[in-house]
């Protein structure tokens, strides 16, 4: 596992996920909202998924690999972003092409589906949600956010998080509030999926526990 792989594999499932699973669910049903899976993620409103290196859709499946506009030809979906739900920071070019790491994707799928354990955990009566527009799973409870994100410009590897809405005009002190936007917790990328769901179940009690 190298930093480098990691971050090129996260950067490609965030362009994945947000124009062969949520661009088409949006337009299709209005919604941008995915699931975590053991194995990857997916759509909550139509049957297209992401399991390991395959895109799976009602009927076929190809493998995430090569040009991004032969696998949008042989799944048949109209791919691109949620236009108009947010600003894409993550659209794939027809042009690009897929190089997905297998066991850097599992890192990924891992961290994210340990996270949305976690929050349910921590806030039963919760809904965990993966956000396209930032590739992280997350939920909200008492103007908090509790989450687990794939990476990003801030922190460019998997990490759990705890955001209160307010931080920015009334930021919390102490040395679990290490972030601009609340608390981070760096995740052990080598762990089992019971091992993180551990560590973050924790991680979101303690910052909880200062709230």
């Amino acid at each position: 596992m190298t930093i480098g792989t990691v971050v090129a594999t996260r950067r490609q499932l965030h362009g994945i996920a947000e124009s062969f699973l949520a661009g088409p669910q949006y337009r299709a049903t209005g919604t941008i909202r995915l699931a975590v899976r053991p194995d990857g993620f997916s759509d909550t409103t139509l049957a297209i998924a992401v399991h390991g290196t395959t895109l799976v859709w009602p009927g076929g499946s190809t493998a995430l690999a090569g040009p991004v506009r032969d696998v949008a030809a042989a799944s048949g979906l109209e791919i691109g972003p949620p236009a108009g739900a947010y600003e894409s920071v993550a659209a794939l070019d027809p042009d690009s092409v897929l190089q997905l790491d297998a066991d850097e994707a599992d890192v990924i799928y891992r961290c994210l589906y340990a996270g949305g354990f976690a929050i349910k955990t921590v806030l039963p009566e919760s809904h965990p949600v993966l956000w396209p527009e930032h590739f992280d799973v997350a939920a909200s409870a008492g103007e908090v956010n509790y989450g687990v994100s794939a990476g990003d410009d801030f922190h460019e590897l998997p990490y759990a998080y705890v955001g209160p809405w307010d931080f920015a005009t009334s930021p919390r002190t102490g040395p679990l509030w290490n972030a601009p936007f609340g608390a981070v917790h760096d995740l052990d990328l080598a762990a089992d999926v019971d091992t993180l769901a551990t560590d973050i179940t924790d991680f979101f009690r303690r910052v909880e526990a200062t709230l």
